[in-house]
């Protein structure tokens, strides 16, 4: 009725009812165009916001495709891989930076990043200081410390690149370690002598009058590409690293290197070492982010609904026996909290599920539970 009103005119209308149709008609046609327009601005902004979508997964995308070309790049010609990556904006240029980027060593290969470190041009020797100082050498006998180093990298065959890298190993190790050489004892001998020790003139003076029984008690040997070592054992890790790692019965914090591959996190006392110290299958684990009063930027691998149950896992015993695990979860810290996210992410991405381990489960507390107390 208001409808057929609005679109005629009566005659027997008097003047001010005419008016008063005039303005209702007015109203109406502002009001169609108020809800004209806000359509159209829901959907514009909807269309914005599918279009950010995929703007950020192209983007994200992309990024991933440039870097894997950098780490190609990189790995033909370690200069023109760096270039590549600075000029795609996926690295800075600044030696921390590139540091960072060759420390975690994601998809390089070890000699072209030894080739890249022991480079003489004064921004390499930066690189190179800057990558030394991600290496934490405290409390580390000098065996240790530069098997820990040497791991990260392949020792280029270039005299003057080694020479240049293990002064700046040996910079770095005396200033963890100060005071380390003020009670020096016999020089290396002949037969006991470091692999290239000539080559070594580090600052810290007394560095050559290392105690021969450091060297009887550790016999030293450059990782080589035998295809022994932990580069072919675990081939392309998902991701590696330096963790804190809370122990089982007795609760005390160890630094371990940790690997991630094959749905297995594994993880060892030094980067050397040939066999891993434990293993942790991640099928039907969970994890999640933790607060710890005495560590930041924890998490924690456990089986969900399950709280008392020991994860199935295995470690080895100090005498070389591997025995079962004996934790109902694995606490762990990561030096920083982006570190942290990674490795939460990185893990999530690991952890495989087993239906038939579920349903195992649920039988065993259903068995259990007809029993009775």
């Amino acid at each position: 009725m208001l409808f057929s009103l609005l679109c005629s005119v009566p005659d027997d209308l008097s003047p001010e009812e005419k008016q008063e149709l005039e303005s209702i008609r007015r109203r109406k046609q502002e009001l169609l165009q108020d809800i004209q327009r806000l359509k159209d601005e829901i959907a514009e902004v909807t269309s914005e916001i599918e279009n950010l979508g995929l703007t950020e997964e192209r983007k994200s995308m992309q990024r991933n495709k440039q870097m894997a070309i950098g780490r190609k790049k990189f790995n033909m010609d370690p200069k023109k891989g760096i270039s590549f990556l600075m000029d795609s904006s996926l690295l800075k240029n600044t030696s921390d930076d590139i540091a960072q980027f060759l420390y975690k060593g994601e998809g390089l290969n070890k000699t072209a990043i030894g080739d890249y470190l022991g480079e003489r041009d004064n921004f390499n020797i930066e690189v190179l200081h800057a990558f030394l100082e991600l290496h934490e050498f405290t409390d580390l006998n000098l065996v240790q410390a530069l098997r820990q180093f040497l791991w990260s990298f392949r020792l280029p065959g270039e005299a003057q690149k080694i020479d240049r890298m293990m002064e700046a190993f040996a910079q770095r190790y005396c200033h963890c370690n100060p005071g380390v050489f003020q009670s020096t004892g016999t020089s290396f001998g002949s037969s006991q002598r470091l692999p290239s020790a000539h080559f070594m003139k580090p600052t810290c003076t007394p560095f050559y009058n290392i105690p021969t029984s450091v060297i009887k008690n550790e016999p030293f040997k450059i990782p080589e590409d035998d295809g022994n070592d932990l580069t072919h054992t675990f081939f392309n890790p998902d991701r590696e690293g330096w963790l804190l790692k809370l122990g089982g019965r007795v609760k005390t914090w160890k630094r371990r290197w940790f690997i991630l591959t094959d749905n297995c996190l594994y993880y060892f006392e030094y980067t050397t070492d040939k066999e891993p110290r434990g293993i942790i299958p991640l099928e039907n684990l969970s994890i999640r982010e933790v607060d710890d009063s005495k560590k930041p930027n924890c998490f924690e691998l456990f089986i969900p609904n399950h709280k008392d149950q020991v994860i199935k896992a295995c470690k080895t015993e100090a005498d070389g026996r591997v025995v079962e695990g004996n934790h109902t979860f694995y606490r762990i810290s990561a030096p920083t909290a982006e570190e942290k996210d990674e490795w939460i992410n990185s893990i999530k991405a690991a952890i495989s599920k087993d239906p038939f381990y579920e349903m195992l489960a649920a039988r065993k507390k259903k068995v259990s539970s007809l029993k009775g107390p």
